[in-house]
């Protein structure tokens, strides 16, 4: 398990433009489709769990490994998820620097930010689709993302907001 762990989010390591966040769509495809370790809904409530939870937004790795494989498996996905990218980047960032003004650079940079975006985005729309699970859970997240598009008001009052409501109701 441990080795399967390793595999899959070093691989997935490297694809995590812009963050973990951007690769949750395919940490979802491996965790229910494929390896079938967890429900779609579980899924949703492990990575609400770990975005919940103070630290670094990759925390959604960590909880997979742990639930998988203990301790140990919190530790391998961890590790595994943040090694290969952290190489990489650090390789990467010295010939950054050193092309710091050419075409090719800016070219690049301007590229990637829809790119991040749109990956962030499919990320939501996966989360979305496992979460709302009844007319309910529709509501409150569309509510939610209206919200927090049209006001300054700071996610945790939804969180809380959404905690209180699922605890009324369920």
């Amino acid at each position: 398990m441990l080795l399967t762990l390793a595999a899959m989010f070093a691989r997935l390591s490297l694809l995590a433009v812009g963050g973990v966040n951007s690769t949750v769509p395919e940490i979802a495809r491996q965790v229910v489709t494929i390896r079938h370790w967890a429900t779609p809904q579980q899924f949703a409530q492990m990575f609400a769990i770990a975005q919940a939870a103070p630290g670094p937004n990759m925390m959604i790795v960590t909880v997979i490994g742990g639930r998988e494989a203990g301790i140990a498996g919190g530790v391998v996905a961890t590790l595994a998820m943040m090694l290969p990218a952290g190489t990489l980047v650090i390789v990467v960032s010295k010939l950054w620097d050193r092309y710091r003004e050419n075409r090719w650079r800016r070219i690049i940079q301007a590229a990637l930010l829809p790119i991040t975006a749109g990956l962030v985005l499919a990320a939501a729309a996966v989360l979305v689709t496992q979460a709302d699970t009844s007319a309910l859970t529709v509501a409150i997240t569309a509510i939610s993302a209206l919200a927090l598009w049209r006001t300054k008001i700071h996610p945790l009052w939804l969180l809380t907001a959404g905690s209180i409501s699922g605890l009324a109701l369920g």
